[in-house]
């Protein structure tokens, strides 16, 4: 595909490791300027040195929890001071906390809604307005396959998950008369750093399980799930809107 966005300025959150920082250096390669975010500062910050070194778009970076408020309006009025314009927000940021339904405490149920819905809730509200104002925007969510498929001890995070499906529909019909698209990207197990932990705080066959409803017969890559967000950035997916993609090697269809 020749679509570049070359003059572009992106928000991905979650990016300083995992699907976030492919996404992130997938947007950059293409010519996006892109605004890294994650928790943890210097590995943010890192991850923001990384991206520019091996780009020629303009990194920057910020770092904080996400699912508040004054977070969330500091990181979007800093990428507007920067550059002037938000022309893609990517919320990829989550990460919920896989165990059986009865075995969560509150704390961690708190934890997996606020990692994954909040912060998804809180970056459209912040980032539509600048994208009403310029009557341009694409939104890319980062959903889940489980929602579909009803993943073993994936409750709490369905529950999360799910609302972002749900939140894209909505804000896709709300806003659809301007040249606003949102979309979410639902992947089913990928090869990451999460996997690895389940692997080695649980065990394979829990991931083995996971895998193994995959048509496909392995977990998608990071690569591969930025392809399709890249995709879903450019302006030749400007009459997609409102739907949920999944990259997920075939475990649903239809």
């Amino acid at each position: 595909m020749s679509e570049t966005l070359e003059g572009k300025v992106a928000i991905v959150t979650g990016s300083a490791r995992g699907i976030g920082r492919a996404i992130a250096l997938k947007l950059a390669n293409s010519g996006a300027n892109v605004l890294i975010s994650g928790t943890n500062k210097e590995r943010t910050k890192k991850a923001s040195e990384e991206i520019q070194a091996l780009t020629k778009s303009e990194i920057k970076y910020y770092a904080g929890d996400l699912s508040k408020e004054e977070n969330v309006e500091e990181m979007v009025d800093y990428t507007i001071d920067q550059w002037g314009k938000i022309d893609i927000l990517v919320n990829n940021a989550g990460g919920g906390v896989i165990m059986p339904f009865l075995e969560q405490t509150p704390e961690t149920l708190k934890t997996t809604i606020d990692r994954n819905l909040w912060t998804a809730v809180w970056s459209c509200y912040k980032v539509l307005p600048h994208m009403v104002k310029a009557e341009y925007g694409r939104i890319i969510n980062v959903g889940a396959d489980s929602v579909r498929n009803g993943l073993w001890e994936h409750a709490a995070y369905n529950a999360a998950k799910g609302g972002v499906h749900a939140m894209t529909t909505g804000l896709a019909r709300e806003f659809a008369e301007g040249d606003i698209t949102v979309n979410t990207v639902a992947p089913p197990a990928v090869d990451c750093e999460a996997l690895d932990r389940i692997r080695e705080n649980r065990d394979n066959e829990l991931v083995d399980k996971y895998i193994g409803i995959i048509p496909k017969g392995r977990a998608a890559t990071e690569e591969e799930v930025a392809d399709s967000v890249w995709y879903l950035s450019t302006d030749g997916a400007s009459f997609i809107t409102g739907q949920v993609i999944s990259v997920n090697g075939g475990s649903n269809m239809l």
